[in-house]
């Protein structure tokens, strides 16, 4: 069975859309569907239900994919288990995603540093929400993610990466400036969220819900997406908020943030590694594996 008609129908089965899947998988929509209805001409049935606003599969549709999905996974086993009988070097391009507070610094430089060992390596990092980097992992567009927080998924598997922990930053001349303060005084001034869907905030509603308080009695009153958008309008002397302290080494060096304690608030996260459930290591994903956890 062609493996590209196979791929071609999981992408359009995962994503509802031919457009959203032929994009991700690079190539027209025209060339998508023409896979896909060769493949049901081939099986002799109707594997998409193309009459609502969403592509649906249908009950053979269903039962293809499940199939579909173990073969795609040892097809990309065998490819591996090939390229590592090939030697050592790394060529091709290797995707991975990551949420804002792993990817803003940390992961950037590990690549670029585990690029240049490997210049025949075409290396992309993806930075969104862990959310998205969870979906995106699941549905294979990503072979790796790293993310702040754990979210259940049937189609992922998540391993601890490395521990990082958050802390409360806000402008050097800022009354709380290197102090410890209560959870009660957060709320004398602007404290500025992350969007949900990011790992900081989960931590923080966890911790503050353990301590029978919620994230909405702090008097938040800016929402601003992710990590950058945050640290922006702290910059800006326009409120304070809770993040990775690796994405504020830098701030806190120069003296541009200054931290701040609060009591009974003990942040610190693991930072997970993802994997879609089953799918084979690749070379590239394995060197670089071995390679981080040598400078984490």
């Amino acid at each position: 069975m062609d493996t590209r008609q196979l791929a071609a129908f999981c992408a359009v089965v995962e994503r509802r859309s031919f457009s959203q899947a032929a994009e991700r998988l690079g190539v027209t929509q025209t060339a998508v569907s023409l896979q896909v209805r060769a493949l049901e001409k081939r099986l002799g049935t109707q594997l998409l239900d193309r009459s609502g606003r969403r592509v649906e599969p249908t009950e053979a549709g269903l039962r293809l994919y499940r199939g579909a999905q173990r073969l795609l996974a040892l097809e990309d086993q065998l490819v591996a288990e090939v390229g590592r009988e090939a030697g050592d070097e790394l060529t091709g391009t290797f995707e991975i995603g990551a949420s804002t507070g792993p990817g803003g610094i940390v992961l950037s430089q590990l690549l670029c540093e585990f690029g240049a060992l490997h210049p025949e390596l075409r290396v992309t990092l993806w930075v969104f929400d862990t959310q998205t980097i969870v979906e995106r992992v699941a549905s294979r567009e990503l072979e790796l993610g790293v993310v702040g927080a754990a979210r259940r998924h049937r189609g992922v598997a998540f391993e601890p990466f490395f521990r990082d922990p958050v802390v409360l930053v806000c402008p050097p001349r800022h009354p709380f400036a290197g102090k410890t303060i209560s959870v009660d005084e957060l709320r004398e001034d602007n404290l500025i969220a992350m969007q949900e869907g990011a790992g900081v905030r989960q931590l923080l509603e966890d911790e503050l819900r353990a301590s029978g308080k919620r994230l909405r009695d702090l008097g938040v009153r800016f929402e601003l997406g992710l990590q950058e958008s945050v640290l922006s309008a702290v910059r800006g002397g326009y409120g304070i908020t809770f993040i990775s302290r690796r994405s504020v080494e830098g701030d806190l060096a120069a003296g541009t943030l200054a931290e701040a304690r609060v009591e009974g608030l003990e942040l610190e996260r693991d930072v997970f590694l993802v994997r879609a459930t089953g799918r084979a290591e690749t070379n590239a994903a394995r060197a670089f594996l071995d390679f981080a956890r040598t400078r984490l």
